[in-house]
């Protein structure tokens, strides 16, 4: 509970370092998220998503900016791509937002994807606990921009931000399935690009089209900027705020969102937890062993091996 202590008075070295166990794993780490647990949930979680190079990093740069002018405390959770010798995120804390570092409100800290396609792991989602409980305001949560699987983020944010760019054109027609439906606010940043108003139109059919999907009464806006000058910032912060008092004026529609959070985030904590307990125990026994020596003399397939062995398990298991 020490630690916890730390954590919530905002000791920034505690949180750090647990945040850091929380990407490495450490068994320990779990129980003081159990001890955090009971003083999270009051922060507002805003998701930022796009693909590479639409300029999220710039915009959430801006956003703090804006925040912190404001008086409110920000965490920044930035999901990178895992380097494949190191296992931690390419794009570390240092390289991000620079200008923020030395800001006592502000704490942005890098998270690597570890090769998890849907945009969030349970170690940013655990993440966003720790900032939460350190009285953090707002927590924004910048993923790694994989193109229409990254849909979990609307699963933890309050408000998620879609990024585009002008001149995207077929691209946003080929993402309709996936991650465009997710937005709650749609921003073309870049928008001094030519085609920034086909881009906008080509995003206003793709809603109209779609008009069941905002039964609730909330609209996705589209709106524009050029996050490098700072233009457009001050509105996009402005419909994030009309949209958690479009969430606040409904307790069913809050009621929905923490039974949807909370049903989300037990059944990945539960997934992930049968998968590594599972492929731990498979990896170390003598059966994969055998099937390894077995593929290696091409006495067997490693498709029949897998199935062999998980079907063993699966046997084993409902006994």
């Amino acid at each position: 509970m020490v630690i916890a202590e730390k954590i919530i008075s905002g000791d920034i070295r505690a949180v750090a370092r647990l945040i850091r166990d929380i990407d490495d794993t450490v068994p320990e780490a779990r129980e003081v998220l159990k001890d955090l647990y009971p003083y999270t949930g009051k922060a507002y979680v805003v998701g930022i998503t796009g693909a590479p190079g639409v300029g999220k990093s710039t915009l959430v740069d801006q956003m703090i900016a804006h925040l912190r002018k404001a008086k409110k405390t920000v965490g920044v959770l930035a999901v990178d791509p895992t380097s494949p010798f190191s296992g931690g995120a390419i794009l570390g804390d240092r390289v991000r937002m620079q200008r923020h570092s030395m800001d006592e409100g502000v704490f942005i800290r890098s998270m690597a994807t570890r090769g998890y396609f849907g945009g969030l792991t349970q170690s940013t989602r655990s993440a966003i606990d720790v900032l939460d409980a350190m009285g953090k305001d707002y927590i924004i949560v910048e993923t790694v921009g994989v193109g229409q699987d990254e849909i979990d983020i609307v699963r933890s944010a309050h408000t998620t931000i879609i990024t585009l760019v002008p001149g995207m054109g077929d691209d946003i027609q080929a993402l309709k399935a996936g991650i465009l439906e997710v937005g709650d606010i749609f921003v073309i940043n870049k928008a001094d690009r030519e085609g920034a108003d086909r881009t906008i139109n080509d995003i206003r059919l793709m809603i109209e089209m779609d008009e069941k999907r905002y039964k609730d009464g909330w609209k996705p806006p589209i709106l524009t900027a050029q996050a490098v000058f700072d233009k457009g910032v001050k509105e996009i912060l402005g419909e994030i705020e009309n949209h958690r008092k479009h969430l606040l004026s409904s307790k069913q529609m809050q009621s929905i969102f923490k039974y949807e959070k909370a049903r989300n985030d037990l059944v990945e904590m539960i997934k992930d937890r049968i998968v590594s307990d599972v492929l731990a125990d498979i990896i170390h026994s003598r059966e994969f062993e055998e099937a390894l020596q077995l593929i290696m003399e091409r006495k067997i397939d490693p498709y029949t091996a897998c199935d062999n062995i998980v079907l063993k398990k699966i046997k084993k298991g409902n006994k």
